[in-house]
């Protein structure tokens, strides 16, 4: 029993030689597994940066519309003004 026990706490210990050990399909395997790895993460990164572009410009279009009804308030207010200052001319 101490003997079994012996032998497994070896094999927990020794992890550099399965390491060692792979053979070429395993390296393609890791390597493939590498290569996945950086491109999802670069895309991930695409989709967020388009994230931030599609809240920029639906603020920027928030903001433009903003801008527009005040100045299409203010041109309604001009008119009413120039409205009223010809009924008092004539």
């Amino acid at each position: 029993m101490y003997r079994q026990a012996a032998i497994r706490n070896v094999r927990l210990f020794s992890t550099r030689v399965a390491l060692r050990n792979k053979g070429p399909v395993e390296g393609a395997k890791d390597a493939a597994k590498t290569v996945d790895k950086t491109i999802s993460q670069g895309i991930v990164k695409g989709i967020e940066k388009g994230e931030e572009a599609a809240g920029a410009a639906k603020q920027a279009i928030g903001i433009g519309k903003e801008k527009a009804e005040e100045v299409a308030g203010e041109a309604k207010q001009k008119a009413q003004e120039a409205k009223q200052e010809t009924k008092a001319k004539v």
